[in-house]
């Protein structure tokens, strides 16, 4: 069985059951990804034919092995092969009107340390909406008259409530710094509801993928000053300056305003990350006074990157990145002072960025597509005792890792679990998917084109320090391809094509069908069931 899901996943099943639930088991323990309530379809299947005319049947998981489908015992007895299949069904999704919602709201949770605050600010937004009509404006930042005014309110909307929007016990606090932030502006949290909205925007646009169902509040306090650990802000610290950082100053206040435009920090990679990120940089003021940014990267700017790395338009394409982006930044805020630079990082460049650069450092902010280089700069960061914030990409899915001194792990701590690789012997002998052919054929210019020249290029410095008879294997290949198998023309390259075709596309493939005749039974008693690309060999039984 092969299942074709979201996640790509390939399976050989073993067997069906003819039960009231029949029961489908994979061959060699391998995963079939499905989950609860997916819905599939069968296609070749041998013997018990009539699951190829069944409609999509929804399933149920019993373990990662296997799974349960309909009724089958009225089928004929299952004999081999067949193709699962998940298939996409439109659901319906019922959105409640806003008045009814408001007093029977459904919330989406995004933090579930911060479980029950969706509810509070629920209340808390509907109380700030009374407050602005009766005043018309908003609580005044870190006023505690005006945050007091908004808690009596929030208990009036709390009180009468009738639906399951009244809460228990309200949140004081929560609604105060609520007060005490609305009349803020925030450039990173408007960047995050406008990318939001933007996805439920393409969702209702194309019908694909769920929307979100009903309400999303997100909040970020954790990023205030905690109350018992030093002292609070005041109307004086947050009232306006006449700046372009009076909503940033109404939340954060002037202090850490004037720090922000201290901050010296290095940013690695000027890719689709890297730009959102020196837009922020840019928009909250920082390195906008002593301070200074300096962003690296080595590429240029291709056609293929206008559509997500906003920074660069289409007469910038053939350009160094590090420097549009340097510049694109500096007419957004023109007080940002920015540096790009067209380095590698790497033990190369530690003359570059050596100890007097890290030590002027106030941070470390990773851009990068690639593990090595990100471990290198978390090493560097961890000798140095920087705070480095760390983020990637994966098509729509994005993640963030806030690394600080003495208090967080590393990001070289933890590691991902390793990427599922195709076996040899499916590469070698039975390549059933496109992705295992894609991999067969970057081994096979791996072996010719890449592996072979970096052997024969080291072949004097390490083949008299190899064991038993490994040197006369190395001389051997030198040999044969410096000497027999070398080109001296056109017509002698396209002989070694040629020859290289006929051994890859007939004699290989006269081999295996010599070891393992179509007709071979194995010990299961099964036959293999050879197929076109796309439909892997399998066996069930």
């Amino acid at each position: 069985v092969r299942p074709l899901n979201g996640n790509g996943e390939v399976t050989l099943g073993e067997k069906v059951t003819a039960d009231a639930a029949g029961v489908v088991t994979c061959l060699d323990e391998a995963r079939h990804g499905f989950e609860n309530g997916d819905s599939v379809i069968f296609t070749e299947v041998q013997g018990m034919t009539e699951l190829n005319s069944c409609q999509p049947i929804e399933i149920k998981t019993l373990g990662p092995y296997t799974f349960s489908i309909c009724d089958t015992t009225g089928f004929s007895d299952y004999v081999r092969g067949g193709i699962v299949s998940q298939v996409k069904m439109p659901q319906k999704v019922a959105f409640k009107s806003l008045t009814t919602s408001m007093t029977e709201p459904e919330f989406v949770v995004t933090d579930f340390a911060k479980f029950e605050r969706p509810g509070q600010l629920h209340l808390g937004f509907q109380a700030l909406h009374s407050y602005q009509r009766k005043h018309n404006r908003l609580p005044k930042p870190w006023c505690q008259a005006d945050g007091e005014e908004l808690v009596s309110l929030a208990k009036e909307v709390n009180s009468s409530q009738t639906g399951s929007a009244k809460v228990d016990e309200l949140d004081d606090k929560l609604i105060k710094k609520l007060a005490f932030v609305s009349a803020g502006d925030l450039a990173p949290i408007n960047a995050f509801i406008g990318g939001l909205a933007a996805q439920e925007v393409m969702k209702a646009c194309t019908g694909k993928f769920m929307p979100m169902v009903q309400w999303l509040y997100f909040d970020a306090l954790e990023c205030l000053s905690e109350e018992e650990g030093g002292a609070m802000l005041t109307e004086e610290d947050c009232a306006p300056r006449n700046s372009r950082y009076d909503g940033q100053i109404a939340v954060f206040g002037s202090q850490l305003q004037e720090e922000l435009a201290k901050q010296r920090y290095f940013l690695v990679g000027a890719g689709a990350i890297g730009c959102e990120l020196l837009k922020n940089f840019a928009m909250i003021g920082l390195a906008g006074g002593e301070g200074e940014v300096i962003v690296t990267d080595m590429d240029t700017i291709e056609k293929s990157n206008l559509n997500r790395q906003f920074l660069f338009r289409p007469w910038d394409v053939t350009k160094m990145k590090s420097e549009t982006a340097a510049a694109a930044v500096k007419q957004m805020n023109p007080s940002i002072r920015i540096t790009g630079h067209q380095n590698r990082v790497g033990p190369e460049t530690e003359r570059v960025y050596d100890d007097d650069f890290f030590e002027s450092l106030h941070g470390v902010a990773n851009a990068l597509d690639n593990v090595d280089a990100r471990m290198y700069m978390d090493r560097r960061c961890v000798y140095y005792r920087k705070p480095l914030l760390e983020s990637g990409t994966l098509g729509t899915k994005g993640n963030v890792q806030v690394v600080i001194p003495f208090l967080t792990e590393s990001y070289s701590s933890s590691q991902d679990p390793p990427e599922k690789s195709i076996p040899i012997c499916t590469l070698k002998n039975f390549p059933n998917a496109i992705e295992h052919t894609l991999q067969w054929a970057r081994d096979e210019l791996r072996v010719c084109f890449k592996q072979a020249v970096r052997e024969y290029a080291k072949f004097l410095e390490r083949t008299l320090k190899l064991p038993g008879a490994q040197p006369l294997e190395v001389l051997e290949a030198v040999y044969k391809s410096l000497v027999i198998d070398c080109p001296r023309s056109w017509a002698d390259c396209v002989t070694w094509a040629r020859h290289h075709w006929q051994c890859q596309y007939s004699n290989n493939i006269h081999q295996l069908l010599h070891n393992f005749p179509p007709e071979q039974v194995y010990r299961t008693h099964t036959h293999r069931v050879y197929r076109t690309l796309g439909t892997p060999p399998l066996s069930m039984t």
